[in-house]
């Protein structure tokens, strides 16, 4: 026989604003190695900095999400989620109308989860067990077919394949402030001796030190920071051309290389925009 279910649901009600504060309290609170609910927000909602003590898969099933962090950002757009280990403090803003879907997993519940947030690609089969499962009320030890759909939903969380969607801040006070001005205006002409000049380093000194502070070359980090201003306005219907022009592409062809070198597919193809006059 099924245990008994909980008294609060996690089918978040879409139609009104979500108390976050209540939500997050019930889930420190609620029993069990896995909890699963959907919710709906209104662009440019912010949750403000909290953690888990469960690990958080955010799954945007539609829309796009920005998770931030003391030590990196990460863009999760439709169709993609993000990996959150637990105990991490971490903000989230919503860059368009989402409806995301979320799965807290006990840390001790299985092995193999990952060590530190990425953005992961969500398989056929996590799609359809993330929808069977999401709209069900809470039970704390499922049992018979629901049991085994949330053993297997833990089963695939470590599986999920990681995706260049993590733009890595440094610590370094000046080169913070240029890495957080370049993501707020990208520019793909800007070089990197215009970089090291702001900085007041020479260019092998800065190339040196922009790589030990975050993992990246200056030329990867700005193509993944592209990405980051790209994606919500592509989201939104916006046509390839004028994202790419804006961001500071010579042609569009220049943009869609670097945008399937980053991500596998074209714009139109990854998110279904509008087609962009000599895009293949």
């Amino acid at each position: 026989m099924n245990s008994p279910r909980s008294p609060s649901t996690v089918v978040f009600n879409t139609d009104r604003p979500v108390d976050d504060e209540k939500r997050r309290n019930w889930l420190e609170e609620v029993e069990g190695d896995l909890v699963v609910g959907e919710i709906a927000q209104l662009a440019h909602v912010q949750v403000p900095i909290h953690r888990h003590s469960r690990g958080q898969l955010l799954h945007a099933s539609s829309g796009v999400v920005l998770v931030k962090t003391g030590f990196g950002h990460w863009m999760v757009p439709a169709g993609q989620a993000i990996w959150i280990p637990p105990g991490i403090q971490h903000a989230v803003e919503m860059m368009t109308d989402v409806r995301m879907q979320s799965v807290y997993v006990l840390p001790e519940a299985i092995s193999g989860l990952p060590a530190r947030p990425r953005v992961v690609g969500i398989t056929p089969l996590m799609r359809s067990l993330l929808e069977e499962v999401a709209p069900l009320p809470h039970v704390a030890r499922p049992t018979g077919r629901n049991g085994l759909l949330y053993e297997l939903i833990m089963h695939e969380i470590p599986r999920l394949p990681e995706l260049p969607l993590g733009l890595p801040f440094p610590s370094d006070p000046r080169l913070a402030r240029m890495c957080r001005a370049f993501l707020d205006a990208p520019e793909s002409r800007v070089t990197i001796d215009q970089w090291a000049h702001s900085a007041g380093m020479s260019r092998r000194t800065f190339t040196r030190r922009f790589k030990q502070e975050v993992g990246l070359s200056l030329s990867l980090w700005r193509q993944q920071a592209s990405l980051f201003a790209a994606l919500p306005r592509l989201a939104s219907g916006e046509a390839v051309t004028n994202v790419a022009l804006d961001l500071g592409y010579e042609s569009v062809a220049a943009f869609t290389t670097m945008f399937k070198r980053m991500l596998g597919a074209s714009p139109r193809n990854y998110l279904n925009v509008p087609a962009a006059d000599g895009e293949q």
